[in-house]
């Protein structure tokens, strides 16, 4: 009889909080920047995105976060260990690309095992470890397809259940649902918030998508020119920004250019506020008086009979989509954007109507 394998003890407690520090990165030849200062900590067990339009750093910053690029300046570390100069197989760090960089000649269960072979494991608790891996991102019975046999989605979780065979303290995303349908994207999202919920994950998900940032995220970190221009909760981030930038970016908005009007010295008010032709905008109280604007997400407008108080208005535009209406009103503000839920009885083109503002989905920034 072999002698029995010497029994492996308990892995001591992970580390899973990323602190960055000072960040920057800057690539030959580059006019700017890709990342101009990040300061930036994650908490235990938290989902939290980077998002941004292309080029904003947001990549970079995961790269840096990963060992792929290191950083000019500033420090990576994970709880109080400084990590920035470790190379990537030393960091206890996943991370699921936006290719998937599956080994096309190789089949699921092999792709699975392939980053499992310095674990210490001996073979065949490799192969059972890859195995309960597929079985968590729900391919079981498929381990021994190729990666052209399989769907998109399918190949996604074969790179998840490579990153996570691993154990790693964090688990990295860059883009990993862009290259599939709308469909599948939205399946997809829903199973790894499920599994980094249920496993109690740290993450950070790049992306550029923001209905895919406000479904999975605990915290939402938008990037612009390689700094942070707003961090949040997904809720806030939608009906609270703090910049013309994020509020564009966060949603489709409306922008008006209005006067604000802060409390005045001595007053104990929270909250100024901005007018929009007859409309009363409460504004935040660290808002100075002067120019600002104010951004109207499309589902803020409450439509009217004609006779109520409000923003006098007519229809010129109405588009019938199903679950909601979507409507174009002129008005002595403009073009109005807005979309309904009242699909039971539709606006004519023509027809007058008065508009006032929800509590929600309007916002005033500095201008």
């Amino acid at each position: 009889m072999s002698a029995a394998s010497p029994a492996r003890t308990a892995p001591a407690r992970r580390t899973t909080r990323v602190s960055l520090d000072g960040l920057r990165k800057r690539f030959d030849n580059a006019p700017a920047p890709a990342i101009a200062h990040l300061d930036l900590k994650t908490e235990e067990g938290e989902f939290i995105s980077l998002l941004g339009p292309s080029g904003c750093g947001k990549t970079t910053t995961l790269r840096c976060v990963a060992g792929f690029e290191f950083p000019d300046e500033g420090r990576v570390r994970l709880n109080d260990e400084d990590i920035t100069d470790l190379p990537p197989e030393k960091r206890d760090i996943g991370m699921v690309f936006q290719n998937y960089a599956l080994f096309p000649h190789m089949n699921v269960i092999d792709n699975v095992v392939y980053g499992l072979h310095l674990s210490g494991l001996g073979k065949q608790q490799v192969r059972d470890k890859a195995r309960a891996m597929l079985d968590t991102v729900g391919l079981h019975g498929l381990d021994q397809r190729r990666p052209h046999e399989l769907s998109g989605g399918q190949q996604q979780r074969v790179a998840l259940a490579r990153a996570l065979a691993l154990e790693p303290a964090v688990l990295l995303f860059d883009e990993p649902l862009s290259n599939l349908d709308a469909r599948l994207r939205r399946s997809m999202r829903e199973e790894i918030r499920a599994l980094q919920q249920r496993l109690k994950l740290t993450v950070a998900y790049v992306t550029h998508d923001q209905s895919e940032a406000l479904a999975v995220s605990d915290q939402i970190v938008v990037m612009d020119r390689g700094a942070i221009a707003q961090r949040g909760a997904p809720s806030a981030l939608y009906e609270q920004p703090t910049s013309e930038f994020v509020a564009g970016f966060m949603g489709e908005a409306m922008l008006f250019a209005a006067q604000n009007h802060a409390p005045s010295p001595g007053n104990t008010a929270a909250t100024g506020y901005a007018q929009l032709g007859p409309l009363r905008v409460p504004s935040p109280a660290a808002l100075p008086t002067g120019q600002v604007k104010i951004a109207v997400r499309p589902e803020a407008w409450v439509i009217g009979p004609a006779t109520s108080a409000g923003l006098a208005a007519r229809v010129i535009r109405c588009t019938y989509l199903g679950s909601v209406m979507e409507y174009t009103f002129a008005s002595a503000l403009g073009a109005i954007f807005v979309v309904s839920p009242l699909v039971e009885l539709p606006l004519d083109v023509g027809a007058p109507v008065s508009l006032t503002l929800a509590d929600h989905g309007v916002s005033v920034v500095a201008g």
